[in-house]
């Protein structure tokens, strides 16, 4: 039994003149445990109403979203649902809700009524985890934009959800800020287990996912992993640009140093230094 399934999920909104608009339309599929899952489509794809779906903040109009096995339209069902998966949303200003760090990250705990050396240890586990132990008795507005988000990361941990999403997380960051938010997600992905599904527009964040999901206009193009940049025209048809290596790999390519289809930076990066070492011995 996968861990998150969506079963033919349908969802609209209600537009202008109070007509019915599709955000989503028949989407299939299914997330793992530990998986690392990017998400990726331009604006009006449907990523945050999937994101939204996932943990019951609403519900489909058609078909099935199981968390674990059970429904998210089953309100007894919605606690338990929640408290295996959290959100991180794009402003990091909109989830502080006090004014000291280690106070924002308990926030979470204290309402799941755990007992307070429980909340002592999950608060430290969790700014740990986040690198930001030494902030914790500083105010969130002391904090720069990455450091705002990795507290908000750590507040959602201290929950220890089974799934973490984040919904364009990095959207408001700078580039400092976005690559501080990646590594901590790698982090936790890969020594805590961590399913990650990570919602975004930068495909260089797309690329240290495991498997990417492409939506356009609602539903999914594409599910696959990092074989899918060699298929250029599903990012192009869904308005997205392809990760910066792989746009170089492609313009090496064409001018005749051929470095192949390289699925990561680091292939790129390799298939780069071997050509110029090559090219140094002759």
């Amino acid at each position: 039994m996968s861990f998150l399934e969506f079963k033919n999920v349908e969802y609209s909104y209600v537009g202008g003149d109070d007509e019915l608009v599709s955000a989503l339309k028949d989407i299939s599929l299914t997330v793992e445990r530990g998986e690392f899952v990017a998400l990726v489509g331009c604006n009006g794809s449907g990523k945050s109403t999937l994101a939204r779906l996932c943990n019951g903040l609403i519900a489909p109009d058609g078909g099935e979203v199981l968390v674990d096995g059970k429904p998210t339209t089953d309100k007894s069902a919605l606690f338990d649902i929640r408290k295996k998966i959290g959100i991180v949303f794009q402003n990091p200003d909109n989830q502080m809700v006090t004014t000291i760090v280690e106070d924002d990250v308990a926030f979470g705990p204290e309402n799941l009524g755990l007992k307070p050396d429980e909340i002592r240890a999950r608060v430290d586990w969790a700014l740990k985890s986040v690198g930001m132990s030494e902030h914790a008795k500083s105010g969130p507005f002391r904090l720069s934009g990455g450091q705002k988000q990795r507290v908000a990361i750590a507040g959602v941990l201290a929950i220890k959800p089974e799934l973490m999403i984040l919904d364009e997380a990095t959207g408001m960051l700078d580039p400092n800020g976005r690559r501080e938010v990646l590594e901590v997600v790698k982090k936790l992905n890969r020594d805590e287990n961590m399913a990650v599904i990570m919602i975004t527009h930068f495909m260089e964040e797309a690329a240290a996912a495991d498997r990417i999901i492409v939506l356009n206009k609602g539903s999914i193009a594409a599910d696959g992993g990092k074989e899918l940049f060699n298929t250029p025209e599903v990012f192009e048809d869904a308005g997205l640009d392809l990760p910066l290596y792989v746009r170089l790999a492609r313009r090496l390519n064409d001018i005749g140093m051929d470095v192949g289809c390289p699925l990561t930076a680091d292939e790129f990066a390799a298939a780069v230094a071997a050509i110029a070492t090559e090219g140094g011995k002759r």
